[in-house]
């Protein structure tokens, strides 16, 4: 694959160096499809049974039991019963990771401030079991529509959902829930091995504008936490502009904070230059990039 944005290119030489032509052929295709077996509606073991009877070949993910990888299906995965009955979910692995290291526990007030499609607002309704209260918020009608889409097919009867700018969500509920996830927009390049659409409108004027609304996201989503409350803000992307340097942002403004470190039980990540978070490396997992945060 070439890229043909000259920006994009001489961005990702300099990024990612000897392993520059690696990625570019990791992004050719898309990666096999993972699934997560929804809880709140089905048996892992039951969906799993179901799915191999019908052709379709899993692998476990060794660190979510829930989880499986699609090394073979006969059709779309998409297009299953299971699918449109809300047993499954179709999402990489790296989106789950930042719901893994928020850890909503049950009865607690969990904010997803930048929500849809839902992916991760849904599995954080699976982690509290339907106990608690998930506001889950996005900024558009179609945003939110397609939220609603995904939280009434999985089941999830814990979450409100609300249409708000999130950089000024905090002037209604300052100081109010006990996590909050800010999986912010970014410049997404590491979805480019599903989405070629991204090489032809990247540019460093959209990361500078991303990472405007990433520091005001990023601020709200705090003013939101009660004391000894958790933030966790993630992208799919792999600029420092729009990773390190908005927690950075954060840790200059307030000092009632501080980063909790990050690790998974797998191999492919690296914390940042000023160790605020975690990238995930190409290969197994798409890139994506996770911090953690407490607010004292």
């Amino acid at each position: 694959m070439k890229i043909e944005n000259r920006q994009l290119d001489k961005f990702l030489r300099g990024h990612f160096k000897d392993e520059y032509e690696n990625f570019l052929n990791w992004a050719i295709y898309p990666l096999r499809p993972i699934i997560r077996v929804n809880t709140l509606k089905a048996n892992i073991e039951d969906v799993y049974s179901r799915l191999t009877k019908k052709g379709f070949i899993l692998s476990r993910i060794e660190f979510l039991d829930f989880a499986f990888r699609v090394e073979y299906y006969p059709s779309e995965i998409g297009n299953t019963l299971e699918h449109y009955l809300g047993y499954i979910y179709v999402q990489e692995l790296s989106s789950m990771l930042p719901v893994i290291v928020l850890e909503p526990q049950e009865g607690e007030l969990v904010l997803d401030l930048c929500a849809s499609p839902g992916s991760k607002t849904t599995l954080i309704s699976q982690f509290m079991n339907n106990k608690g209260v998930i506001v889950a918020n996005d900024v558009s009608i179609d945003r939110t529509s397609a939220l609603a889409f995904n939280v009434d097919r999985m089941g999830c009867i814990n979450v409100v959902i609300t249409q708000f700018k999130g950089e000024l969500f905090y002037k209604y509920y300052e100081n109010y829930f006990d996590r909050v996830l800010v999986d912010v927009p970014c410049s997404a390049i590491g979805t480019i091995h599903k989405n070629k659409d991204i090489i032809k409108w990247w540019s460093y004027k959209k990361v500078k504008e991303f990472s405007k609304l990433q520091k005001s996201l990023i601020e709200s989503g705090f003013k939101c936490l009660k004391r000894r409350g958790v933030l966790v803000y993630s992208t799919c992307t792999i600029t420092k502009e729009e990773n390190e340097e908005v927690i950075d942002y954060l840790i200059k403004k307030y000092d009632n904070l501080k980063i909790e470190k990050v690790s998974f039980p797998f191999e492919d990540y690296y914390y940042d230059s000023f160790g605020y978070g975690v990238y995930i490396r190409f290969g197994n997992f798409e890139p994506f990039y996770i911090s953690k945060i407490v607010k004292l």
